[in-house]
């Protein structure tokens, strides 16, 4: 009877103890969690497509609570309107900034980059972008296989079936920057949307010199330079017989898209051009 008794007594000791050390532990490694991160997260949008530069929105509600300065971050989902609410919530103050929206820049459709073979193997951009040049003379536009239709997560971009490029869809596009990730060539990047959602841009990636560049797709940038000499604003550089256009200096005049001898300048969303009206001389 003592024996029990005498047991009992070491296992609640022992297990005295052990709550008292576990107790101490606990205070001493505890890790204290600002209330304010997930009050911030529930005002983010929840997406966690990766667009702000981390894990997802906890992680960069956890960013914009520990960070005094927050204006170099941005939820490019909820853009502006969630980042002032965030701040107001944080007694921080945030940037505001232009919405953008990913731009596909190759216009090599199937009747100006016809194609000179075909491809067998595993219908991935990525792969075919490692192991393969492509199917048209042109080593540096479009794929065409849809990586970038997979990576999006708000189905905002697909495959025009007529083309065989891929279309963003402005009102759905978060400019999560997914699509730009996932393109091997590099053809889409994101650009300003613009007032009434009008972009300039030149629709065109390849760097080969003029001759070669439109022998291998006849929207192709030559690199003449036209479009540079005719911008009033310096909003246009030329390098490796490439022309681009700087979104922050552009002011839409379009007077580069008609100086373009291929048309690889594009205009998105204007009205249509005034068609001039030649008066005849009367004899």
């Amino acid at each position: 009877m003592n024996t029990i008794i005498s047991t009992v007594i070491v296992l609640s000791s022992l297990g005295v103890l052990l709550a008292v050390i576990l107790y101490l532990v606990a205070q001493k490694f505890r890790v204290f969690e600002d209330p304010r991160i997930d009050e911030v997260a529930e005002i983010l949008p929840g997406a966690n497509c990766g667009g702000c530069g981390y894990a997802g929105c906890r992680a960069f509600a956890e960013a914009l609570v520990n960070n005094d300065d927050i204006s170099a971050l941005l939820c490019p989902v909820g853009g502006s309107e969630v980042m002032t609410k965030a701040a107001e919530r944080l007694g921080k103050t945030a940037t505001t900034k232009d919405p953008m929206v990913a731009v596909v820049r190759c216009a090599g459709s199937c009747e100006v980059r016809p194609r000179t073979n075909l491809f067998e193997g595993a219908k991935s951009c990525l792969v075919m972008a490692t192991t393969y040049s492509g199917d048209t003379g042109c080593s540096f536009g479009c794929l065409g296989q849809g990586d970038c239709v997979v990576s999006c997560g708000f189905d905002a971009i697909s495959i025009n079936p007529g083309t065989l490029l891929p279309e963003v869809d402005d009102e759905k596009c978060t400019a999560c920057g997914s699509c730009v990730k996932a393109c091997p060539k590099f053809i889409i990047e994101l650009r300003k949307k613009g007032p009434k959602n009008r972009r300039i841009f030149v629709s065109c990636v390849n760097k080969d010199k003029g001759g070669l560049a439109k022998k291998s797709c006849g929207a192709a940038c030559i690199g003449c330079t036209k479009c540079q000499k005719v911008c009033a604003f310096d909003a246009i550089n030329i390098a490796n017989n490439l022309a681009y256009i700087d979104n922050a200096k552009c002011r839409l005049c379009r007077k580069c898209v008609t100086e373009c001898p291929t048309n690889a300048i594009w205009e998105l969303n204007f009205p249509p051009r005034k068609q001039e009206v030649k008066s005849e001389q009367t004899l």
